[in-house]
C-alpha cells in the first residue's frame, strides 16, 4: 500500500475535496495542517517548492493540487 500524505489548510476547498476523495476510495492518508504545523510546512516546501495547497505525496511522488487522474494513476485506481 502506498504511503499518502496530504499537506493542507483548514480553509482550502481543494484540500477538503482531496481528503474526501481518499476517504471515499478507502485510502489511508496522513493529513498535515500547514497553517499550524511549521515542520509540515517546511517539509512541504522542501519537497514541492510550493507554498500553495494541497500538496499530495504518494510515496516519493509529489502532486501539487488535486489532480485526480495523477492520484488514480499512482494508486492504480483506474
Amino acid at each position: 500500500m502506498a504511503k499518502v500524505k496530504v499537506f493542507s489548510t483548514p480553509t482550502c476547498p481543494w484540500c477538503t475535496k482531496a481528503k474526501d476523495y481518499f476517504k471515499e476510495k478507502k485510502i489511508e492518508f496522513e493529513a498535515k495542517n500547514v497553517a499550524e504545523d511549521l515542520e509540515a510546512r517546511k517539509e512541504m516546501v522542501e519537497k514541492s517548492g510550493q507554498m500553495g495547497v494541497p500538496v499530495i505525496m504518494i510515496d516519493d511522488e509529489v502532486i501539487v493540487g488535486f489532480n485526480k487522474s495523477k492520484i488514480d494513476q499512482l494508486l492504480k485506481l483506474d
